[in-house]
């Protein structure tokens, strides 16, 4: 705990607490595998205890630091995005601290997805903050895989049950209709095939089927529900349908299965929204009710405020010494990316030591975490010694950190390493290698060595997922080979794949990269008429940044809207490149502040600066002059 305080040090003289950095010392715990997305350091984000958290509330501060990453895949597919898909794509990863499903998303990490990037690719380097990732690890915390269906534990190693319900539901054109017939040919429908055919649905982001099957179960009485079934049926209402129905689902819980963890569950979907008033609000709720402070809501708020308001962090902290609230691994984890976020190598390095002194060792995704901040500062012989330590003695033994492995010596530089990891990968390769080593070569330059590895795939595998598509299709828009790409999109639609979130994105960047942003603008907005699927929040932000750049105020006040319309909204991210439209255009925003406040959006250092340069009614020294 001294040591976190000592790393909290250097940052004294931006108005540093010490006091609440101690308890940031303390007992930092996080148990999540994913990062959030695109969290670039632009700049230091100060570690400010605020005004402190109250005794027993938490309060809503308009001073939030909103969106300190450049461009995010924000959270269109975490949790509390309604859609009525029944596969949702994660275009987010939720990773801002949880998992490397891509590095953010190591996103967001559904920003506004994902991870999920569908959990496929290695983390990559610029998106060290992805929401869906961390939805995942808040997920895994939730444990509510396993208490899909309220399993026992003996029930829970039966996993491997035949997987014939499983099927019988993707089957069928209505899941009410298939478990009728279930039930009626006389076929067990007990906890342990309910719940393996959840966990499939779940892990395959079919968050809707999953709901009719939570709801049939409910309506028949076919199981005596506890709360972790509430729990798991109001988790799967707060992503199918928002929050809103989720917390009314709330209040038709009976009383006596109305506990921690239906809140719990709510407050993670809450993050997973980036709902950071109504994730408070529950908090409070929580307290209110006299739950215990346990070290995954206060997590939950960790995860919340590393992305919106870093300056929050330190008194959750102290809550949790003071609740005496253990730090987990992904505590640590959540609490080193911040310090390299920040550009603090030194106390990002006295977190990683007060980790070790608590007996707590650095899993590969932190190290993932420490050697993105390492190369991000320049610092590439302590990188490459993290990854010899992510190596061990023999990848072959190690083959869990190749995945991981590919992307960071792509960022180094490093062709000759980078052929070497996927040389032992490639006798037997995995799906999310083969991605990973696409994305790696992709930064190298190496187009052909990545084509390769995609026809190795395909060759391999029967049908490939949409994902592993999109991997070389971003590819080629990062090198800007258009026909290249469009021949992609066409192979992918004749092999049957299904064109959703992704697709779009990467459709989107290929136009932009070649220069044509009204078709890319016109791919976006076919696929929003043509789908229920909600496009992912880079989608919009990627050709809002070429009308801004252009000065297209028309354009760009187009693109914010229609972000609004998909629920992309609380983010100041949209509003600092719609402002750098008018700087651009050199045009008066009139009313931009007003609209900013009834948005609950305040401005941050950049931003101020923006508004002061469109100000219809600045003062000059000329202008006084005339006056």
């Amino acid at each position: 705990m001294w040591a976190l305080g000592r790393a909290a040090n250097p940052l004294r003289s931006q108005g540093c607490h010490v006091g609440a950095f101690r308890a940031c010392c303390t007992k930092f715990i996080v148990q999540s595998d994913y990062i959030e997305n695109a969290v670039g350091i632009t700049e230091p984000a100060e570690l400010v205890a605020g005004a402190p958290l109250l005794p027993k509330r938490l309060y809503h501060s308009p001073s939030i630091h909103v969106y300190l990453h450049p461009g995010s895949r924000s959270l269109s597919s975490q949790a509390g995005a309604k859609s009525s898909g029944d596969e949702e794509e994660l275009e987010d990863g939720f990773s801002e601290l949880e998992t490397p499903a891509s590095i953010d998303s190591i996103e967001e990490s559904n920003t506004g997805e994902e991870i999920d990037e569908e959990l496929v690719s290695g983390p990559d380097l610029s998106d060290i903050d992805s929401v869906e990732s961390l939805a995942e690890a808040s997920q895994n915390e939730l444990d509510l895989s396993d208490a899909e269906a309220g399993a026992t534990d003996e029930e829970s190693k039966k996993k491997r049950f035949p997987l014939d319900l499983f099927r019988a539901i993707m089957n069928a054109p209505h899941v009410g209709s298939a478990l009728d017939k279930w039930v009626a040919e006389g076929n067990r429908l007990g906890r342990s095939e309910i719940s393996v055919c959840m966990i499939n649905l779940r892990k395959r982001r079919m968050y809707g089927r999953a709901l009719q099957i939570s709801e049939w179960l409910e309506k028949n009485k076919q199981i005596k529900f506890v709360e972790r079934d509430y729990a798991s049926h109001l988790d799967l209402i707060a992503k199918v349908r928002g929050l809103q129905k989720a917390e009314q689902y709330i209040g038709k819980i009976p009383e006596s299965f109305r506990g921690e963890i239906i809140y719990r569950t709510l407050l993670a979907n809450c993050v997973v929204a980036t709902n950071v008033k109504k994730a408070e609000e529950v908090f409070n709720k929580m307290r209110d009710l006299d739950f215990p402070i346990t070290t995954f809501a206060c997590n939950q708020l960790l995860l919340l405020y590393k992305r919106f308001d870093k300056k929050k962090i330190a008194d959750v902290l102290l809550l949790m010494e003071k609740e005496n609230a253990k730090p987990t691994l992904f505590t640590y984890r959540l609490l080193i990316d911040t310090k390299g976020q920040s550009n603090d190598i030194t106390g990002m390095e006295q977190v990683l030591e007060t980790m070790k002194a608590e007996r707590i060792e650095p899993d590969i995704f932190t190290q993932f975490v420490l050697s993105k901040h390492y190369i991000n500062a320049g610092l590439n012989e302590k990188a490459e010694g993290v990854l010899k330590e992510m190596e061990g003695c023999s990848l072959v033994e190690n083959r869990g950190a190749c995945r991981n492995l590919l992307p960071l010596y792509a960022a180094l530089g490093k062709a000759d390493d980078v052929k070497r990891v996927w040389k032992a990968c490639e006798p037997k390769p995995q799906l999310e290698e083969c991605v990973a080593a696409i994305e790696a070569w992709g930064k190298l330059g190496k187009i052909e060595e990545a084509e390769a590895v995609f026809e190795k795939m395909c060759k391999t595998w029967k049908k490939l997922p949409t994902k592993n598509y999109t991997a070389l299709l971003r590819v080629y828009a990062d090198h800007k080979l258009l026909s290249k790409g469009k021949d992609l999109a066409k192979r992918m639609a004749d092999s049957g794949c299904r064109i959703g979130p992704l697709t779009w994105d990467g459709l989107v960047k290929l136009y932009v990269e070649a220069g044509d942003v009204e078709k890319a603008d016109s791919i976006l907005q076919k696929a929003v008429q043509q789908s229920s699927l909600k496009p992912m929040f880079n989608s919009y932000m990627v050709i809002m940044d070429q009308y801004a750049k252009r000065g297209d105020v028309h354009n760009a006040e187009k693109m914010f809207h229609r972000l609004k319309l998909a629920g992309y909204a609380g983010r100041i991210r949209q509003y600092q490149t719609l402002l750098q439209a008018y700087v651009n255009a050199k045009t008066p925003a009139y009313g931009f502040r007003d609209r900013m406040k009834a948005d609950n959006i305040f401005p941050n250092k950049a931003v101020a600066a923006q508004l002061a340069q469109v100000d219809a009614f600045k003062k000059t020294a000329i202008s006084d002059l005339l006056d």
